[in-house]
């Protein structure tokens, strides 16, 4: 039996898939934070990636902008302290 073919909700809503994009991001940071190695750092990269393709997709739709600004700014603000973990990862080297 073929399975049901439905638009992925990600695309439905940008600006909650953002949200949650953020949300994880927050997560690998403060991981990285607390562990201060080059896999959690990478990882915490990699979530930032993702959340920057969603944040295009909820701009490019004009979907929510006042959260999703808020989202922008609180990923600005992780990305500086991934920075941070960054430097102490390649200091420890």
């Amino acid at each position: 039996m073929a399975k049901e073919s439905k638009p992925s909700w990600k695309n439905g809503h940008p600006s909650t898939f953002f949200s949650n994009s953020v949300l994880k991001v927050n997560h690998s940071v403060k991981q990285a934070q607390s562990h201060p190695e080059e896999m959690a750092v990478e990882h915490a990269f990699n979530s930032i990636e993702r959340a920057e393709k969603a944040l295009e997709n909820a701009e490019q739709l004009n979907e929510h902008m006042d959260t999703v600004e808020q989202n922008k700014a609180t990923l600005d603000s992780l990305k500086q302290q991934l920075e941070e973990v960054q430097e102490i990862v390649e200091d420890q080297k």
